[in-house]
């Protein structure tokens, strides 16, 4: 006897959806690798969310200053200066041409300084990272040396070097390279071993291993440690400004603070604080926020902007 049922195909039943589900499956896949999609943020989004809100905190800032002195809650202008001296501080030191003077003086020795640093605790931190002897001989040191306050090496860097700016960069490179390290050596323990076994199986070994596997699966802890060292060599440098005075070094920023504080000019120290203050953010701002926005873009942790 013959069936008359209609033979069912051998694999499953495709509905008509499917090949339209499937298509824009594939045009999202496609738009992700080739990263379609808005490419600049709108400038009226850029000032509402990043320069509004800074802004208004600075207005906010000035707003209570200075109703704090005009209310006499602090009415004595030796703790306590208004805004407008600040200002007019600011006006003196930009008509005597000193101003910028001051900036550069400071900035130059710490991007130079901090250089220097990079330079030195790069490869140390890879030696101390891979190394087991090494690590086990001076982590615990470079940890505690991290933790001892910048200040400490001011004393015996004048010592050992006199006042001159090799004392200066002494002291940054050592309040900095610990942490430039520190930083590198916890980014290489976070990488996956997996990225480790594969980079070896595809034959990179010795410095192409390092360079090619280890650094950019450590990136994210190595541009902390970079955060981190280039705020120590900031504060090592004030600190060595503000102990160490000749004539020889300039004035830097952290010498103006000393100088207003032997005048006793609040106004002087107020506009030297504003200015290491600025200098801060700026290098924060102009620098590493634009390498940590492309280590987490590259990383899919960030949307395209």
């Amino acid at each position: 006897m013959v069936s008359t049922d209609t033979p069912r195909p051998a694999g499953p039943v495709k509905e008509a959806g499917d090949g339209q589900d499937l298509a824009g499956l594939e045009a999202g896949l496609d738009a992700l690798e080739s990263g379609a999609g808005p490419t600049r943020t709108p400038l009226r989004q850029v000032l509402v969310q990043k320069v509004l809100p800074p802004l208004t905190a600075v207005v906010l800032v000035l707003l209570v200053w200075q109703a704090l002195v005009s209310f006499k809650v602090v009415d004595d202008p030796t703790k306590l200066p208004s805004p407008s001296a600040v200002w007019d501080e600011v006006s003196d030191a930009w008509m005597q041409g000193t101003l910028l003077d001051f900036i550069w003086t400071s900035v130059s020795r710490g991007l130079l300084g901090f250089l220097f640093a990079l330079a030195i605790g790069t490869p140390l931190g890879l030696i101390v990272a891979r190394v087991r002897f090494i690590r086990a001989a001076i982590g615990p040191i470079l940890s505690g040396l991290q933790s001892l306050p910048s200040v400490a090496w001011v004393p015996p860097a004048v010592l050992w070097l006199g006042l001159n700016n090799q004392m200066m960069y002494a002291v940054i490179l050592l309040g900095a390279v610990p942490s430039i390290a520190n930083g590198l050596v916890s980014g290489v323990d976070q990488v996956p071993p997996l990225f480790l076994r594969a980079g070896r199986t595809l034959g990179a070994t010795g410095l192409r291993h390092t360079w090619h596997i280890v650094l950019p699966a450590a990136l994210p802890g190595y541009l902390a440690g970079l955060k981190q060292g280039w705020a120590f060599s900031w504060r090592s440098l004030m600190a060595a400004e503000i102990i160490a005075s000749s004539p020889d070094l300039g004035v830097g920023l952290g010498q103006l603070l000393e100088n207003g504080r032997n005048a006793s000019s609040m106004p002087m120290i107020f506009l030297a604080i504003f200015l290491i203050l600025i200098v801060g953010i700026a290098i924060d701002l102009l620098i590493f926020s634009p390498l940590e926005r492309r280590v987490l873009r590259s990383r899919g942790l960030l949307v395209k902007s």
